[in-house]
């Protein structure tokens, strides 16, 4: 299979995944935090952090790369997202749970690449 096919396949299960964990993840917090975007973006992380660690130790085949690192981690993730639901929070006069919508994003984000690194690089 092309690498192009690896991707959409791995697009396919990310996108519907985002949208799904979104809506339950809000449904059960009645909160102005964009919980559900900032799960997506760190389970994101993490595996695409474990992909990249387990690059490092051991041989990995590209269709695994693509399907999971690129398709499924690009389509599961959302920058766009996260920008756009920080500056709501502005808008609407929330700007400390901007502020801690960046912060805890940003820690959680780099803090699941790290964990997921290591743990990869040492399976």
């Amino acid at each position: 299979m092309s690498g192009f096919v690896w991707v959409c396949l791995g697009a396919a299960l990310g996108a519907p995944a985002r949208y799904l964990v979104d809506r339950r993840i809000q449904s059960v917090h009645d909160s102005v935090m964009p919980w559900g975007t900032m799960l997506v973006n760190v389970v994101g992380s993490l595996v695409l952090g474990f992909l990249a660690g387990l690059s490092s130790s051991r041989e990995v085949p590209d269709a695994v790369t693509l399907a999971l690192g690129t398709g499924l981690c690009g389509a599961l993730t959302t920058y766009s997202t996260f920008g756009y639901e920080t500056l709501r929070l502005v808008e609407d006069g929330a700007r400390l749970y901007a502020l801690l919508n960046v912060g805890i994003s940003l820690v959680a984000g780099l803090g699941a690449a790290v964990v997921g690194y290591v743990v990869g690089s040492a399976a």
